[in-house]
């Protein structure tokens, strides 16, 4: 089968590791027609808008897309492109899998549970006003609705029993916002009515960055709301060694986008140095979606043998492993040799 999807390579580092995520995926024998567009800081320089209309015309048509990781600026400038998007799509649910890779973090060697954090309201539905003659005071509001913490809660359960994990576990801050985290923590436990079968638990959110250190392989399915899924998510990728393994999916009931975790890392931009792991993981997760169970599978089994290896990987796994690094394109041949040995074997 053939499939279209968008492709967005991204900001600073994102050219150099997506171009191996499409590599990786062409090389487990998936047929895809890739619709390439720009997004985010070099739109902004080249069209004057961060999300030029053409890339939003393109996911809208294919449904799917691969994105890079791209530029947001501090504190002035353009909005969050990758805001934006989950906005404009209705994606609601980010799915991020954390799991341990043999032979890469050895503190934490049994890790494996997927962080769920809400993707449209929260802290980053942007609302922010600032008061005073000399804007002395500054308010941002949180916005939750009911009927976003169902249709999430039902994501979450859902995921789990498709994926044969045992328990979710809310992460939530009701005992001080109360009628915020209070409404998902209402909506969670009414929704884990249905789903006898899978153990539905709570716990606060300052407790639970403390158990994720202490107790990480305690975990399954995490589901949370958007800024506390933001900031648990990179500690949990912290756990299994680097966030330059972990991948990211935003999906909604229509459209779904897939990409690497973390940022744009401009320090390494064209320096050939960056890890593309988490970008692969990311197509493996877009080919998942796809009904490519098998591609998705032997990609991954690619990255874990590949790392395994020790030979052909990018200074942050090696210096982990205390092996020499090789370069962004040495690791991305590698892992495309080796999935095509796999797909062969």
């Amino acid at each position: 089968m053939r499939y279209k999807v968008t492709f967005i390579p991204g900001d600073g580092i994102g050219p150099e590791v997506m171009s191996v995520a499409r590599s990786v995926i062409e090389a487990a024998g998936v047929d895809v027609d890739w619709d390439v567009v720009m997004a985010g800081e070099r739109a902004y320089i080249e069209t004057g808008s961060p999300l030029p209309e053409e890339t939003i015309e393109s996911i809208r048509e294919n449904k799917v897309a691969l994105k890079g990781p791209l530029t947001t600026p501090i504190a002035s400038g353009y909005s969050s492109v990758n805001v934006a998007l989950r906005k404009i799509f209705d994606l609601y649910a980010i799915v991020r899998p954390v799991k341990s890779i043999p032979g890469l973090s050895c503190r934490y060697p049994n890790v494996n549970l997927i962080l769920i954090r809400e993707g449209t309201e929260g802290l980053y539905s942007s609302i922010e006003h600032s008061f005073g003659a000399g804007k002395e005071v500054a308010i941002a509001l949180r916005v939750v609705t009911r009927s976003t913490c169902r249709r999430l809660a039902h994501f979450a359960f859902e995921y789990a029993r498709k994926h044969r994990r045992r328990k979710v576990t809310l992460v939530h801050k009701a005992n001080i916002l109360k009628l915020t985290c209070g409404l998902m923590r209402e909506e969670f436990f009414k929704v884990a009515e249905n789903y006898p079968d899978l153990r539905a638990e709570e716990i606060l959110v300052d407790n639970m960055a403390m158990q994720l250190v202490l107790n990480p392989e305690e975990y399954d399915v995490v589901l949370t709301s958007n800024m506390f899924g933001d900031i648990l998510s990179d500690l949990a990728a912290g756990l299994i060694g680097t966030i330059g393994v972990s991948p990211s999916a935003n999906i909604g009931d229509e459209y779904a986008i897939f990409e690497p975790t973390h940022g744009t890392a401009p320090q390494l931009a064209g320096r050939d140095m960056a890890n593309p792991v988490a970008a692969v993981l990311a197509g493996a997760m877009l080919l998942e979606h796809l009904g490519e169970a098998k591609a998705a599978s032997i990609i991954r089994r690619a990255v874990e043998d590949v790392i395994k290896e020790g030979k052909y990987i990018t200074f942050d796994i090696a210096k982990i492993c205390g092996v020499s690094p090789a370069s962004t394109s040495q690791m991305g041949r590698r892992l495309v040799e080796r999935t095509q040995e796999l797909m062969e074997s």
